[in-house]
């Protein structure tokens, strides 16, 4: 017995794991898009070729994840492959992750952006000055 694809139910899947409203998608989508119909459209088992290209551009998921991903193999395939005493990781491995340091340099690159923005700011507050004062 073949199983089909839900195209559909895989663009609100990946939608909602990364977090974007119908009406977000809507938007980006156009303006005859509203969230009505994208409720509909991830209702459809199978969706147009271009419009699930566009999809895929304002996701940022390739096409191919839509079209042949389907929950019910992922959920079987890894309830048969990790038993109840299953590991991952080999159990004696050691971790070392340095969240403080990690933490330090994202707050390092945080400021240097913030001061990039100041400077392009301070940059296009001059170039406004001279076109107001010509």
């Amino acid at each position: 017995m073949e199983q089909k694809i839900h195209q559909g139910r895989n663009v609100k899947r990946f939608r909602e794991m990364l977090g974007i409203k119908q009406e977000a998608l809507a938007f980006d989508l156009g303006n005859d898009w509203n969230q009505k119909k994208i409720s509909i459209l991830e209702q459809k088992d199978v969706i147009e070729d271009n419009l699930l290209k566009q999809i895929s551009n304002i996701l940022n998921i390739p096409v191919e994840a839509f079209q042949n991903f389907d929950e019910e193999q992922a959920i079987n395939i890894i309830s048969n492959t990790f038993g109840d005493n299953a590991c991952v990781a080999n159990p004696n491995s050691t971790f070392n992750f340095n969240s403080v340091e990690e933490l330090k340099k994202l707050h390092e690159e945080k400021i240097a952006l913030f001061e990039r923005m100041l400077k392009e700011k301070d940059e296009m507050m001059a170039r406004i000055e001279k076109l107001i004062n010509k």
